[in-house]
């Protein structure tokens, strides 16, 4: 008694004798006055070591008379004898150099089984390069913790594990992360589990191939009796039984985890006995129908994880939400569909309701958000993205202290962003992007965002969003990421985006800022931002020059009106977007040091002037040049090398001369090559023939003299070819008409003679329709960041030529024809009478030509014709009727037709009125 009240009286000792007791406890006290490690022990480690390729020197200090003291080696305090190896890797980061480094390898050997008091074995994170797991293992039957997990193991496991009958903690998990290649561990025969039953507690066997265990594998399993946690990740388990009498086997099962298998099944009932569950994951299993009202009984279940499914349906279940335990809930990438009121309503009633994860992302889910979502006042993560919710965001989001996390992004919401919003003073990710959001933010929508690191808001062009925020209002959060688009923030560079200065991610696109930016503000990001959009505003003045952006990638300040030269930006950014401004001056003559990473370069629409540097051929990633309308001068650049990507240039609408660099041919990925409107002159090269993927060629407005080359039929991918306006001759090669994917022909405003080539049938995709043209269209429109090819898709023109003879008959038989332009050579013949097998014509301008006799009647057949031109040939009789084409500019010209539309009549006409 006096005692007691001795240790009430000074707390001090109490706790120095609580220190004292556990110091007894501690294998480490003590140690110096107990016998150091048995010599049979020492001489098995160094057995083992001498086994293994220790890279990194491990186990360096497996040398000292003292093996209890060697790095991984426990000992027993009493009597020397190993109890413990634990070899896992040190760095747990897979895959970096600091773990391969670590990785033990070579092979394990028998000397283990001689320490017969080893209970506990950890080799886990190493690299056996496909060793199979050695059978002696079973035979160290004093083991309780065995892990052999992802070190890359292979084969069969082996029955022996069966003789551990103490064991309590089996990891196989065998996902390979080895240089040599994945390897594969299976378990074809279950049977040994049973030799396990009375002790096992904790068992993974993930990455372990599980389909030659038959229909009995979770019959197997369930005759470990006193399982706790049971991790079946990736076995490639086929089949899942829907009953199980031995379900009552494992009623202490507190984890349950079958993700990635294909069980392809609905959800079983046994599945409801297992009462102790507390997490159950069942995600990428291809479950299907909908969820049971069995979870009813399992109201230990702390996380339930259903998520990319792909075929669960229904609605989500109110039953759910009564689950006093459950923190944790996943059903995201699932069909569910209807509305969530019955399972917030039920959340809501739930007075033990603890859910902090809710993730119902990328289903079918519709209807409006209830305000019993307020309800959640422990959630933390929200995410509902990828549905088709609609109406407003609830103001009792506002009661949500918690959350930490909200993601609204891609649904159908149409309605208000409610100011209670700015309560949220945990909020770290809000993601709004992606609806169709209208109303106003004003400041204390913000007022309380202390914690926001993450901002992306997104609307509808036609929507109005407007930020009233006040200009010089400072906000209590520093962004890292901000993405917003089609709202209206400006027109000033308000002072609550000036003071972000942390940001590593900004896109601004649309939102009405017709201001200048601070020159400090780049400055002030430069270090960080990796992500840097400003397109479609109305930016004004210059950029500031010589700054440093170590981690940019993306640099979009297109559509603006920024003006001033060329930022000098030192960065190792792979897209520059500057096009639709006002920049003028010079490229830098060095820009392959100032930008050696760059990709994709788009400058088109602005006023730079001079020479093209010939520094771009020193930028060895370069994919895309993009120059159009600038007033670029002197001779496109001749230094292109062989190893290059470029795929796609566009120097279109500048003042180049000079000829076609030959180097161009050298470019074995070039797609894409327009040169067109510009002052070129000399041959079209004969090295192009070597870019064998060229789909898409246009050189018209230039110069350019020769004949047109018979090499092009070697360009089996060539989907347009535009060489008009130039000053060609010869004829048209016969073999042009074998390129197999061509879709426009366009060699007018030349001079190029003889007759049109009768094997124009030969152009299989206009008479097949048979190409994919979106394809070599979406090649143009990467390039130009414009649609400016597809109104011509299926046309020839071949007008403003020499061309004589008659059209051919063969011709008709392009199928999938829209455009037909023959106008302004020296055509002669009739105009074919069954020219209505163009049936999906829709210009047709055969004018300024030598044609004659009658105009077919079967034009009027022809239900697509918007457009026609038959002025100025020799064409005679009556003009047959055709409604849609009563412009008498259409038939003048022709000295010998009659009818209307022309005030000429016919003789039968003058006939029957004279009667």
């Amino acid at each position: 008694m006096d005692l007691m009240l001795n240790l009430k009286l000074r707390p001090s000792f109490f706790f120095s004798f609580l220190v004292f007791i556990f110091l007894l406890k501690s294998p480490e006290f003590g140690s110096a006055a107990t016998p150091k490690c048995i010599s049979t022990d020492r001489e098995a480690l160094l057995t083992f070591k001498q086994s293994l390729t220790d890279v990194s020197g491990r186990l360096s200090s497996w040398s000292g008379p003292d093996c209890c003291e060697w790095t991984g080696v426990l000992c027993d305090v009493r009597t020397g004898h190993v109890t413990n190896i634990d070899l896992r890797n040190p760095s747990q980061v897979v895959n970096s150099d600091e773990y391969k480094r670590g990785c033990l390898r070579g092979k394990i050997h028998q000397s283990l089984t001689r320490l017969k008091f080893l209970s506990y074995l950890d080799l886990s994170s190493n690299d056996f390069n496909g060793l199979e797991i050695p059978e002696f293992i079973g035979h160290i039957v004093s083991l309780r913790y065995l892990n052999l997990s992802s070190s890359s193991f292979s084969g069969e496991v082996p029955a022996s594990l069966g003789n551990l009958s103490k064991l309590e903690f089996l990891d196989l998990y065998a996902e390979s992360f080895s240089d040599s290649g994945p390897f594969s561990l299976r378990a074809s025969d279950l049977k040994w589990l049973s030799g396990l039953s009375s002790s096992l507690t904790y068992l993974n066997m993930g990455y372990v191939n599980l389909s030659g265990a038959g229909e009995t594998w979770l019959q197997d399993f369930s005759k470990l009796t006193k399982l706790k946690e049971l991790h079946l990740f990736n076995c490639e388990i086929k089949n899942l039984p829907t009953s199980l009498s031995t379900s009552a086997n494992l009623k202490l099962l507190e984890v349950l985890d079958l993700s990635e298998n294909s069980l392809n099944s609905p959800i079983p009932n046994w599945l409801f006995d297992l009462t102790s569950l507390r997490k159950l994951f069942l995600r990428w299993d291809f479950l299907q129908g909908s969820i049971p009202s069995g979870f009813k009984n399992l109201k230990l279940l702390e996380m339930l994880d259903l998520s990319n499914n792909l075929g669960l349906t229904g609605e989500v279940p109110a039953v759910l939400g009564e689950l006093p335990q459950l923190n944790y809930l996943d059903l995201s990438a699932n069909e569910f569909n209807g509305q969530i009121h019955g399972f917030l309503d039920a959340s809501s009633k739930n007075k033990d309701n603890s859910l902090v994860f809710l993730d119902l992302s990328s289903n079918k889910l519709a209807g409006t958000l209830p305000e019993s979502l307020g309800a959640l006042s422990n959630l933390q993560i929200l995410d509902l993205s990828s549905n088709s919710f609609t109406g407003s965001i609830p103001s009792s989001i506002g009661n949500m202290a918690s959350l930490k996390k909200i993601d609204l992004s891609f649904n159908a919401m149409n309605g208000n962003i409610p100011e209670s919003l700015g309560k949220l003073a945990e909020l770290v990710d809000l993601d709004l992007m992606a609806n169709t959001w209208e109303g106003v933010l004003l400041k204390s929508h913000f007022i309380n965002l202390r914690s926001l690191k993450s901002f992306r808001l997104t609307t509808e062009p036609n929507r109005s969003l407007v930020f009233k925020v006040p200009s010089t209002w400072v906000p209590p959060f520093r962004l890292e990421l901000i993405n917003i688009e089609n709202c209206q923030i400006g027109p000033k560079f308000p002072m609550w985006l000036q003071v972000q200065t942390e940001l590593n991610s900004v896109t601004l696109r649309n939102t009405g800022i017709a201001d200048t930016i601070p020159h400090s503000w780049f400055s002030g990001i430069a270090s960080d931002v990796t992500y840097l959009i400003l397109a479609n505003n109305r930016i004004k003045g210059t950029l500031p020059q010589n700054l440093v952006f170590p981690k940019l990638n993306t640099i979009d300040l297109s559509s603006n009106n920024f003006q001033g030269p060329f930022p000098l930006w030192t960065t190792n950014a792979t897209e520059l977007r500057l096009y639709e401004n006002s920049f003028s001056g010079p490229l830098p003559a060095n820009i392959n040091v100032l930008m050696p990473r760059m990709e994709k370069l788009y400058l088109f629409h602005n006023s730079f002037t001079g020479v093209i540097p010939s520094s771009l051929c020193e930028v060895s990633g370069l994919q895309i040049l993009s120059l159009r309308n600038n007033r670029f001068s002197g001779s496109f650049p001749n230094c292109w090398h062989r190893q290059f990507m470029l795929y796609g240039i566009d120097a279109s609408e500048n003042s180049l001369s000079g000829e076609i660099p030959a180097s161009l041919g050298a470019l074995p990925s070039l797609s894409v090559l327009l040169l067109n409107q510009n002052a070129l002159q000399g041959k079209i090269p004969d090295t192009l023939k070597n870019c064998s993927g060229l789909t898409n060629i246009d050189l018209g407005g230039n110069k350019l003299t020769g004949k047109v080359p018979s090499w092009l039929s070697k360009l089996s991918s060539l989907f347009m070819l535009r060489l008009q306006s130039n000053s060609l001759d010869g004829q048209i090669p016969d073999n042009l008409c074998s390129v197999p994917n061509l879709h426009i022909l366009d060699l007018s405003g030349n001079k190029i003679s003889g007759p049109v080539p009768k094997c124009m049938s030969n152009l299989t995709a206009i008479a097949r329709g048979t190409t994919n043209f979106e394809v070599f269209q979406n090649l143009v429109f990467v390039v130009t960041r414009a649609r400016k090819y597809q109104d011509i898709v299926n046309s020839i023109n071949l007008s403003g030529n020499n061309l004589n003879g008659e059209i051919p008959a063969e011709i008709l038989d392009l199928s999938y024809l829209r455009i037909l332009n023959l106008s302004r050579n020296s055509i002669t013949g009739s105009i074919p009478g069954d020219i209505s097998k163009l049936g999906r014509l829709e210009t047709l301008d055969l004018s300024r030509n030598m044609l004659s006799g009658a105009i077919p009647q079967s034009l009027g057949a022809i239900s697509s014709l918007q457009k026609l031109n038959l002025s100025y040939n020799k064409l005679e009789g009556r003009i047959p009727m055709l409604p849609k084409f009563e412009d008498p500019s259409i038939y003048i010209g022709n000295e010998l037709l009659c009818g209307k539309p022309l005030p000429k009549k016919c003789p039968k006409d003058v006939n029957r009125r004279l009667l």
